[in-house]
């Protein structure tokens, strides 16, 4: 009988829904058995089994030497008591390659810890569990008195989805490399393994391009941004920045040392004012255009029937695929033609080359027009990207006109888009805006609350997400995974970065993780107040809106009486 077989039936003979109170992992394993006894790591030996190297190989085997270290080092760090090699007890690391690759076991007992796992991501997981079955102290940076010791436990823990993805937009409001990274942290302690990057929109191009410079000499900086709600008001403040392309790879390096895929996101043919206003004639008038100064939908486009356009996006693609090695690229495709505006005249309709181009296409005028032309316009982008050994991704609209076989559609609004994709034979990202747009308010007294977009979204109502809920049978398979989206129109502080992204984040990474049987919110509750102890540590600022506190200064939510009069104001 194979090792994994025999280790499934163990756990599942003694399986048990552990108390909340005595086990605060999030997201929460898949089969963990509690027992009695416990095991002091402070100064525990370590082990690496002489097998690693060989069923790794050497790439693997070294990256996962370093997230071992990586936890070591905090161990260290934290019990101020230096861990030795040894032999016997402490903590041993194998590698087993009947588990899957992001699947890992963990035995403690009163003798030592055994971990085994078959790739990078098992050892970085089965080290995050560890550590957030630790003293919170293990995640900050100096040496603190607590009880080190791990409770006996089996675990054999895999995630529920492939692609468990979160998205940050650096494009409304920057974000240096040091505030991304620690985004990254935080995302690598509950196990998320994509990193959904917003490079380029209508308010700042943030790539370096080598092959095109004023990218980001023009389309990387604004002359001020709209302040607040009020869109005809301008700070008169000039905003910008812009990642090299060393400073890019210095970020894909790091997440992929913590088992995350970086996936950049080129938004076109639509927001891409920031573009235009940089190479003008890429545009249907010409111009003049500037870089964005205020939020919502631009309706300047690039020109689908200027041939110079595919030569500027497969040069630019070229570059971001160098870049990134993500089996995807994500071309966006949202929101090229205002949904709520029906009355714009659209470059596209009045444009004589894109009109000639939609007469060789045999586009008939009508409604559908444009999409057809959309549609055009995602084929040829996804047949370069193809021809590099890549695959896109874009955002629901993709499937409006026609869409080319084999690629991937995120569906942001609502669940719809996901659910046509997946009867349609497409693959599907679920980020509907409906469960997980992090950039809408926490708190229904939003007087208290930092400014935001609009909307509703509470810890629960995230928590509460189910991704396949309205799907046909058999469609499942398409649902590669779930992904929550933070935009920064209104979020201009790391401070405020991290208040809108937790702990909503926590309950993503239980939709993501955990098997929907599994899903308990009364224990992921109970388990916040581990968590909140974790980001203290971390120096990461999060929403306390579970605890009765509300906004950045954290003040006292209005009783029910008080907010059902404030609500009818």
């Amino acid at each position: 009988m194979k090792r994994l077989a025999l280790l499934t039936a163990i756990i599942a003979l003694g399986a048990c829904s552990p108390k909340p109170e005595a086990f605060s992992v999030i997201p929460m394993p898949a089969d963990v058995t509690l027992s009695d006894g416990s095991f002091c790591v402070k100064g525990a030996a370590l082990l690496l089994d002489d097998n690693m190297e060989e069923v790794l190989g050497e790439e693997a085997f070294m990256a996962s030497f370093s997230a071992i270290m990586r936890f070591v080092d905090a161990l260290e760090t934290a019990t101020g008591v230096q861990c030795v090699g040894g032999k016997e007890g402490g903590f041993r690391f194998s590698a087993n390659p009947n588990l899957g690759p992001e699947q890992y076991y963990i035995n403690v007992t009163k003798d030592g810890v055994e971990v085994e796992a078959s790739a990078l991501n098992g050892f970085i997981y089965a080290c995050e569990t560890l550590k957030q079955m630790l003293p919170a102290a293990i995640y900050g940076d100096k040496k603190a008195k607590a009880d080190w010791v791990l409770p006996c436990v089996k675990i054999l823990d895999q995630p529920r989805f492939g692609y468990r993805g979160m998205h940050l937009d650096c494009s409304r409001h920057f974000w240096s490399i040091e505030e991304t990274k620690r985004y990254i942290d935080v995302m690598t302690v509950y196990k998320l393994n994509r990193l959904h990057w917003h490079l380029t929109d209508d308010q700042g191009w943030r790539m370096e391009i080598k092959s095109y410079p004023r990218l980001t000499e023009v389309g990387a900086w604004r002359d001020g941004t709209c302040i607040g709600r009020d869109f005809e008001s301008n700070d008169g403040i000039r905003y910008g920045g812009f990642y090299t392309q060393d400073q890019l790879r210095e970020v894909v390096a790091y997440a992929a040392e913590r088992g995350i895929t970086v996936i950049p996101e080129i938004d076109l043919p639509g927001h891409m004012v920031a573009a235009l206003a940089a190479y003008p004639e890429l545009g249907c008038t010409g111009g003049p255009y500037k870089v964005w100064q205020r939020w919502g939908i631009a309706p300047d486009i690039l020109c689908a029937g200027n041939e110079e356009v595919f030569t500027f996006l497969e040069n630019v693609l070229a570059e971001v695929i160098d870049v990134f090695p993500s089996e995807y690229i994500h071309i966006g495709g949202d929101e090229c033609f205002d949904p709520w505006s029906k009355d714009i005249v659209y470059p596209w309709d009045v444009c004589p080359k894109c009109a000639a181009r939609m007469r060789k296409l045999g586009i008939k005028k009508g409604p559908e027009a444009k999409h057809l032309l959309q549609s055009y316009v995602t084929a040829r982008v996804q047949e370069f990207v193809n021809s590099k050994g890549r695959r896109i991704i874009g955002w629901d609209e993709i499937l409006e006109g026609e869409l080319a076989e084999g690629a991937t559609v995120m569906s942001w609004r609502g669940v719809s888009g996901g659910i046509k994709a997946a009867e349609k034979g497409f693959d599907a990202i679920m980020t509907p805006y409906t469960f997980l747009y992090m950039d809408y308010y926490q708190s229904r007294e939003r007087d208290k609350e930092p400014l935001a977009i609009g909307g509703y979204l509470p810890l629960e109502d995230v928590y509460a997400y189910e991704p396949f809920d309205g799907l046909a049978a058999g469609a499942e398979d398409h649902i590669l995974g779930v992904q929550a989206n933070l935009w920064t129109e209104y979020i201009a502080t790391p401070e405020h970065l991290e208040y809108m992204l937790l702990p909503r984040m926590c309950a993503l990474s239980e939709i993501q993780w955990c098997e929907a049987d599994a899903k308990d919110y009364a224990r992921f509750n109970a388990s916040l107040d581990h968590t909140f102890e974790i980001l203290d540590a971390m120096g990461i600022n999060y929403c306390l809106d579970a605890r009765g506190l509300i906004g950045l200064d954290r003040v006292p939510a209005r009783d029910s009486l008080e907010l059902a009069e404030y609500l009818n104001q």
